[in-house]
């Protein structure tokens, strides 16, 4: 079975939010750590892609307001640290 570019994207996309989510469950990484951020943007950025690819709506408005969101959290750490 052959996977299109969506569907690689998304799934490389969705595995990083997952593991995200996993690492603050597991509180190894904090909401407001480094790695969490980071795999929050590039996650929902490749899920946004990988949605607009396959035409989803739904979720290019979702992963696309989650990445906005990760992107100003990244945003203010930076800022803090600065």
């Amino acid at each position: 079975m052959q996977l299109s570019l969506g569907e690689i994207l998304g799934s490389v996309g969705v595995a990083l939010l997952l593991i995200a989510f996993l690492m603050n469950l597991l509180k190894k990484w904090s909401q407001d750590s480094l790695p969490y951020i980071l795999m929050n943007t590039i996650g929902a950025g490749l899920a946004c892609a990988s949605s607009v690819l396959i035409h989803f709506f739904p979720f290019i408005i979702l992963e696309g307001t989650w990445m906005l969101v990760s992107i100003f959290a990244l945003a203010k750490y930076f800022k803090q640290r600065g």
